[in-house]
């Protein structure tokens, strides 16, 4: 069934056991104690608390960690339609910074996609707050599926 065959539903199904399957073997994101928010196709959500372990020599966030945050998102979004999908390229601004304590979260949407490439645009913010960052990330799609046990119902 292709992409374009597949009904909203069975998009947001196949979004949630690429999301599912990856999340499963995710030893960063488990590592960096992040919350899955939401995956939806082309789309992420991840929230991640900075913790006393996480500040650099400034007490901020240390600018790897919020990377690190930003780029899970855009690898959530861009594996969202369970076609293996990695990093190409990638950018970040960082606008203000994240402090101990802040709820940091990133949120990936889709801006392009076409053959094998796509651009996704990731926004870090604290949660009721302001943006500290700004991703750009350019996806290339590889050989594989995330998941070989999705099979579209309806």
């Amino acid at each position: 069934m292709t992409e374009a065959a597949l009904t909203p539903a069975q998009a947001q199904a196949l979004a949630d056991a690429a999301a599912d399957a990856m999340w499963s073997r995710d030893a960063v994101a488990h590592a960096m104690a992040m919350e899955r928010v939401e995956v939806a196709p082309g789309q992420a959500k991840l929230r991640m608390r900075v913790r006393p372990d996480m500040v650099n020599g400034h007490h901020i966030c240390h600018g790897g960690l919020i990377f690190t945050l930003a780029d899970t998102a855009f690898a959530y979004a861009c594996n969202s339609y369970n076609l293996n999908t990695v990093a190409s390229a990638c950018h970040i601004d960082f606008l203000a910074p994240g402090r101990e304590g802040d709820l940091l979260e990133a949120v990936a949407v889709e801006r392009s996609a076409g053959g094998r490439s796509g651009v996704y645009d990731v926004t870090v913010s604290v949660v009721g707050g302001k943006s500290i960052a700004l991703f750009r990330g350019k996806s290339a799609r590889i050989k594989g599926e995330v998941t070989a046990s999705f099979a579209p119902q309806g």
